[in-house]
């Protein structure tokens, strides 16, 4: 998992729907959504920004519990076509997900369709890497990562409420993992090369005043 970053997501809109003549056992909500800014952890800001999942690969997508990626998926969507048991749609907020659970022969499926229809469970996580971001308000204590572009979606779990830092409703882990930790090294470096650009061009522009004025 190196490659790779997990983030917490509660959705009140992370409902069960009651089984019909035509649909079984499902669960949908938002997995990602758009413009909402979360605290990492007290290390920087970060908001995914509209359209970032445009071009992203979504190719095999499974959902888990908890990302307890060891045991089966309560549901898959392969080339997101209309046999999978888990359908995601990127719209204008966000990844929209629908996952028919199969309650009758999975327990854990049984178990999370009962936790989400009580309430019990309305957490969201997704594990992915980035194409691209922008750093913002790299001179102040927490700066803010824009992710502009996805590049793949490993998955989507749904989890009970974890830990959140200060009031946000979007949350991370306690740690960063290593990509985080390097995405802010990185950044701060930049700042720091940009810092010692700006002062070589004020001491150069302070020389050519100085020039000028002995010449006049």
């Amino acid at each position: 998992m190196n490659n790779k970053i997990m983030r917490f997501k509660e959705s009140d809109e992370f409902r069960a729907l009651e089984p019909t003549e035509d649909n079984g056992h499902i669960v949908e909500g938002y997995a990602i959504v758009y413009d909402e800014e979360t605290n990492i952890g007290g290390w920087f800001r970060e908001k995914i920004l509209s359209g970032a999942l445009d071009g992203a690969d979504l190719k095999d997508v499974p959902m888990f519990i908890h990302h307890e990626r060891r045991k089966i998926p309560l549901a898959r969507s392969r080339n997101n076509n209309s046999n999978s048991t888990l359908q995601l749609k990127p719209d204008n907020k966000g990844l929209f997900f629908r996952a028919e659970l199969d309650v009758e022969n999975n327990s854990e499926a049984r178990a999370l369709y009962s936790a989400v229809k009580r309430g019990d469970i309305s957490g969201m996580s997704f594990a992915f890497t980035i194409k691209e971001e922008n750093w913002r308000d790299k001179d102040r204590d927490v700066p803010l990562r824009e992710i502009v572009k996805f590049n793949r979606i490993f998955e989507i779990s749904a989890l009970s409420t974890p830990q959140y830092q200060g009031a946000d409703i979007n949350a991370r882990s306690e740690t960063l993992d290593s990509a985080d930790k390097k995405a802010l090294d990185n950044a701060l470096r930049s700042k720091e090369t940009d810092d010692s650009e700006n002062e070589i061009k004020e001491r150069e522009l302070k020389l050519a005043k100085i020039k000028l004025e002995k010449l006049y």
